[in-house]
Protein backbone atom coordinates (compact mmCIF):
# COMPACT_ATOMS: atom_id res chain seq x y z
CA UNK A 1 0.00 0.00 0.00
CA UNK A 2 2.70 2.34 0.93
CA UNK A 3 4.03 1.60 -2.81
CA UNK A 4 0.57 2.24 -4.17
CA UNK A 5 0.42 6.00 -2.77
CA UNK A 6 4.30 7.05 -2.96
CA UNK A 7 4.91 10.04 -5.67
CA UNK A 8 7.66 10.10 -7.48
CA UNK A 9 10.60 11.86 -6.42
CA UNK A 10 12.46 13.40 -8.40
CA UNK A 11 9.99 14.19 -11.28
CA UNK A 12 11.18 13.89 -14.67
CA UNK A 13 9.97 17.27 -15.97
CA UNK A 14 9.17 16.28 -19.31
CA UNK A 15 6.57 14.18 -18.11
CA UNK A 16 5.37 16.99 -15.91
CA UNK A 17 4.78 19.00 -19.03
CA UNK A 18 3.05 16.56 -20.80
CA UNK A 19 0.76 15.76 -18.26
CA UNK A 20 -0.41 19.27 -18.54
CA UNK A 21 -0.64 19.44 -21.78
CA UNK A 22 -3.75 16.86 -21.92
CA UNK A 23 -4.53 18.59 -18.68
CA UNK A 24 -5.04 22.05 -21.26
CA UNK A 25 -6.47 19.82 -23.82
CA UNK A 26 -9.32 18.34 -21.22
CA UNK A 27 -9.90 21.92 -19.86
CA UNK A 28 -10.38 23.61 -23.26
CA UNK A 29 -12.08 20.92 -24.43
CA UNK A 30 -14.48 21.30 -21.61
CA UNK A 31 -14.72 25.22 -22.42
CA UNK A 32 -15.77 24.62 -25.69
CA UNK A 33 -18.66 22.21 -25.27
CA UNK A 34 -19.90 22.94 -21.58
CA UNK A 35 -19.85 19.14 -21.17
CA UNK A 36 -20.19 18.10 -17.43
CA UNK A 37 -18.96 15.34 -17.85
CA UNK A 38 -15.82 16.55 -18.72
CA UNK A 39 -15.12 17.11 -15.30
CA UNK A 40 -15.49 13.54 -14.05
CA UNK A 41 -12.29 12.43 -15.58
CA UNK A 42 -10.55 15.85 -15.44
CA UNK A 43 -10.92 16.09 -11.89
CA UNK A 44 -10.04 12.20 -11.15
CA UNK A 45 -7.11 12.45 -12.88
CA UNK A 46 -5.67 15.20 -10.73
CA UNK A 47 -7.18 12.98 -7.19
CA UNK A 48 -5.27 9.91 -8.81
CA UNK A 49 -2.17 11.95 -9.67
CA UNK A 50 -2.36 13.50 -5.69
CA UNK A 51 -3.11 10.18 -4.11
CA UNK A 52 -0.43 7.78 -6.31
CA UNK A 53 1.74 9.48 -8.86
CA UNK A 54 1.05 7.89 -11.84
CA UNK A 55 0.16 4.55 -10.79
CA UNK A 56 -3.55 4.92 -11.10
CA UNK A 57 -3.82 8.00 -13.67
CA UNK A 58 -4.27 6.96 -17.11
CA UNK A 59 -2.45 10.11 -18.36
CA UNK A 60 0.26 9.86 -15.83
CA UNK A 61 0.42 6.22 -17.59
CA UNK A 62 0.10 6.66 -20.97
CA UNK A 63 2.69 9.92 -20.16
CA UNK A 64 5.35 8.25 -18.28
CA UNK A 65 5.82 4.76 -20.36
CA UNK A 66 4.93 5.98 -23.64
CA UNK A 67 4.86 10.04 -24.10
CA UNK A 68 7.68 10.49 -22.79
CA UNK A 69 10.32 8.45 -23.90
CA UNK A 70 9.33 8.74 -27.28
CA UNK A 71 9.61 12.39 -26.77
CA UNK A 72 12.68 12.41 -25.42
CA UNK A 73 13.98 9.92 -27.84
CA UNK A 74 12.82 12.56 -30.88
CA UNK A 75 14.35 15.35 -29.11
CA UNK A 76 17.70 13.18 -28.27
CA UNK A 77 17.72 12.55 -31.87
CA UNK A 78 18.02 16.35 -33.12
CA UNK A 79 20.15 16.92 -29.99
CA UNK A 80 22.71 14.87 -29.24
CA UNK A 81 23.56 16.98 -25.74
CA UNK A 82 20.17 16.56 -24.32
CA UNK A 83 19.35 15.21 -20.44
CA UNK A 84 15.86 15.21 -18.72
CA UNK A 85 15.59 17.82 -16.51
CA UNK A 86 14.85 16.34 -12.98
CA UNK A 87 12.64 18.36 -10.25
CA UNK A 88 11.68 17.77 -7.05
CA UNK A 89 8.68 15.27 -6.06
CA UNK A 90 7.04 17.61 -3.28
CA UNK A 91 6.18 21.17 -4.73
CA UNK A 92 5.00 18.94 -8.09
CA UNK A 93 2.47 16.75 -5.50
CA UNK A 94 1.69 20.22 -4.12
CA UNK A 95 1.09 21.85 -7.83
CA UNK A 96 -1.48 18.78 -8.41
CA UNK A 97 -3.39 19.04 -5.07
CA UNK A 98 -4.11 22.68 -6.44
CA UNK A 99 -5.28 21.40 -9.56
CA UNK A 100 -7.60 19.23 -7.59
CA UNK A 101 -8.86 21.74 -5.50
CA UNK A 102 -10.01 23.91 -9.05
CA UNK A 103 -11.44 20.96 -10.46
CA UNK A 104 -13.22 19.83 -7.52
CA UNK A 105 -14.63 23.13 -7.33
CA UNK A 106 -15.53 23.65 -10.15
CA UNK A 107 -17.65 20.43 -10.30
CA UNK A 108 -19.02 21.33 -7.25
CA UNK A 109 -19.76 24.85 -9.00
CA UNK A 110 -21.31 22.92 -11.65
CA UNK A 111 -23.59 21.06 -9.87
CA UNK A 112 -24.74 23.66 -7.62
CA UNK A 113 -25.82 25.45 -11.61
CA UNK A 114 -23.12 28.24 -10.95
CA UNK A 115 -21.54 27.30 -14.46
CA UNK A 116 -19.78 30.69 -14.81
CA UNK A 117 -17.64 30.46 -11.28
CA UNK A 118 -16.96 26.21 -12.84
CA UNK A 119 -15.97 27.73 -16.46
CA UNK A 120 -13.78 30.64 -14.62
CA UNK A 121 -11.99 28.26 -12.65
CA UNK A 122 -11.25 25.72 -15.63
CA UNK A 123 -10.30 28.41 -17.58
CA UNK A 124 -7.72 29.44 -14.76
CA UNK A 125 -6.50 25.93 -14.58
CA UNK A 126 -6.12 25.76 -18.23
CA UNK A 127 -3.90 28.82 -18.05
CA UNK A 128 -1.33 27.45 -15.06
CA UNK A 129 -1.69 24.24 -17.37
CA UNK A 130 -0.08 25.93 -20.38
CA UNK A 131 2.78 28.09 -18.61
CA UNK A 132 3.58 24.62 -17.57
CA UNK A 133 3.40 22.87 -20.41
CA UNK A 134 4.61 25.60 -23.10
CA UNK A 135 7.17 27.08 -20.70
CA UNK A 136 8.17 24.88 -17.79
CA UNK A 137 6.59 27.86 -15.30
CA UNK A 138 4.72 25.89 -12.19
CA UNK A 139 2.81 28.16 -10.84
CA UNK A 140 2.72 25.23 -8.07
CA UNK A 141 5.72 24.70 -7.24
CA UNK A 142 6.73 28.82 -6.98
CA UNK A 143 3.66 28.68 -4.54
CA UNK A 144 5.47 26.05 -2.74
CA UNK A 145 8.25 27.35 -2.29
CA UNK A 146 7.01 30.43 -1.40
CA UNK A 147 4.69 28.76 1.57
CA UNK A 148 7.35 26.34 2.85
CA UNK A 149 10.57 26.92 1.00
CA UNK A 150 12.83 25.02 -1.45
CA UNK A 151 16.55 25.20 -1.94
CA UNK A 152 16.61 22.98 -5.04
CA UNK A 153 12.85 23.56 -6.57
CA UNK A 154 14.53 23.92 -9.80
CA UNK A 155 16.73 21.27 -12.03
CA UNK A 156 18.59 18.95 -9.67
CA UNK A 157 19.65 16.64 -12.70
CA UNK A 158 23.44 17.35 -11.82
CA UNK A 159 22.92 16.79 -8.36
CA UNK A 160 21.67 13.18 -9.13
CA UNK A 161 24.11 12.25 -11.62
CA UNK A 162 26.60 13.58 -9.17
CA UNK A 163 25.02 11.19 -6.61
CA UNK A 164 24.95 8.40 -8.96
CA UNK A 165 28.36 8.57 -9.75
CA UNK A 166 29.82 8.66 -6.72
CA UNK A 167 27.37 5.40 -5.73
CA UNK A 168 28.94 4.18 -8.23
CA UNK A 169 32.52 4.61 -7.12
CA UNK A 170 31.76 3.07 -3.61
CA UNK A 171 30.24 -0.07 -5.28
CA UNK A 172 33.40 -0.28 -7.32
CA UNK A 173 35.51 0.47 -4.03
CA UNK A 174 33.23 -2.02 -2.25
CA UNK A 175 33.71 -4.56 -5.01
CA UNK A 176 37.77 -3.81 -4.96
CA UNK A 177 38.10 -4.41 -1.33
CA UNK A 178 36.21 -7.74 -0.90
CA UNK A 179 38.07 -8.68 -4.50
CA UNK A 180 41.39 -8.13 -2.97
CA UNK A 181 41.53 -10.80 -0.10
CA UNK A 182 40.26 -13.16 -2.35
CA UNK A 183 43.07 -12.86 -5.03
CA UNK A 184 45.15 -13.10 -2.70
CA UNK A 185 44.27 -15.99 -1.10
CA UNK A 186 44.14 -17.58 -4.68
CA UNK A 187 47.94 -16.64 -5.07
CA UNK A 188 48.85 -17.88 -1.76
CA UNK A 189 47.28 -21.08 -3.15
CA UNK A 190 49.27 -21.15 -6.19
CA UNK A 191 52.84 -20.21 -4.43
CA UNK A 192 52.09 -23.04 -2.05
CA UNK A 193 50.91 -25.38 -4.77
CA UNK A 194 53.96 -24.95 -6.53
CA UNK A 195 56.18 -24.75 -3.42
CA UNK A 196 54.80 -28.54 -2.22
CA UNK A 197 56.85 -30.75 -5.07
CA UNK A 198 60.16 -28.64 -3.97
CA UNK A 199 59.83 -29.49 -0.08
CA UNK A 200 58.94 -32.97 -1.26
Amino acid sequence: MRELFRFPDPVNETSARLVAAFVVAEAVVFLVTREAWILVPLTYGFLARVATGPTLSPVGQFVTRIATPHAEGWIRGRNADFRSRQVPGRPKRFAQAIGLSFTASASIAWLLDAHAAAFALIGLLAVAATLEAAFAICLGCIAYSAIWGCADCDDISERLRQALIEARQETAAQETRVAAPTAMARTEAVTSAEASPAMR
